[in-house]
């Protein structure tokens, strides 16, 4: 269960917020049409102040996460580009090469930002993500379901930690590439030790600076996942892209 974080009284308190919020949407905790707990109980569960608050909301309104409705609350919904993205996919007919050139597309230049970046507490929260994925994947008996919202959470942090205007609308969406692509793979033999060894090296990369690591270590693991797949899915398909 997702519970709410203090975010502190530092600077950049509306941004943080803002952060926090979305953190909830990205692990669906938050859902269009669910209605935010009021400005002041969010001040509470966030430790900070209501104008704080107020300006967290209104950034979030302005990029399309959040509907204010005078009088009614303040509601989630989906950014408008995530929709057309959204229902062009719906519409597509999708293969796993589809679902894997788009997330490499999407999550190689992502990691390389993230690395660029640098941003502490960014890293931070994709170190968490790993840390309690690989402490859930060590267990003997395995929870397939939750490893898989943990996986998808250790790649969702790395997204954020790229900041990028264009990758915080479409979050959502690859969100949903990284489930389905992962949908056949994760209880392959073999495959959850691989990409813990993936991961670390993703990770590795990110808090060492290394921008162009950080890219080559997230597109071995998005072609090493996508050659499971196909494995998987017995699929015939012209030779994988070389690592």
């Amino acid at each position: 269960m997702v519970s709410w974080r203090a975010v502190g009284d530092r600077s950049s308190v509306p941004e943080r917020v803002a952060d926090e919020i979305l953190r909830f949407i990205e692990t669906e905790a938050l859902k269009p049409e669910d209605r935010l707990p009021s400005e002041r109980e969010l001040a509470e569960l966030l430790g900070v102040s209501r104008p704080s608050v107020r300006e967290g909301v209104k950034f979030l309104e302005a990029r399309g996460y959040l509907d204010v409705r005078r009088g009614q609350g303040v509601f989630i919904q989906r950014p408008p580009l995530y929709e057309g993205l959204r229902k062009g996919l719906d519409e597509a007919i999708l293969t796993v090469n589809h679902l894997f050139d788009m997330r490499e597309a999407l999550e190689v230049p992502a990691a390389g930002w993230a690395a660029k970046i640098g941003d502490e507490e960014a890293l931070g929260a994709v170190e968490d993500a790993l840390r309690a994925l690989n402490a859930k994947a060590a267990e003997p008996v395995k929870d397939w379901s939750t490893l898989q919202d943990l996986d998808v959470e250790f790649h969702m942090r790395i997204a954020a930690a790229a900041d990028n205007p264009f990758l915080d609308q479409t979050l959502g969406v690859l969100n949903d590439l990284i489930r389905e692509g992962m949908r056949t793979t994760i209880q392959v033999e073999g495959r959850l030790e691989k990409s813990r060894h993936d991961h670390e090296a993703i990770l590795h990369a990110l808090k060492t600076g290394d921008e162009a690591g950080a890219r080559a270590a997230a597109r071995r693991h998005i072609r090493a996942a996508y050659r499971t797949a196909l494995r998987a899915n017995a699929l015939e398909s012209p030779e994988a892209p070389a690592v």
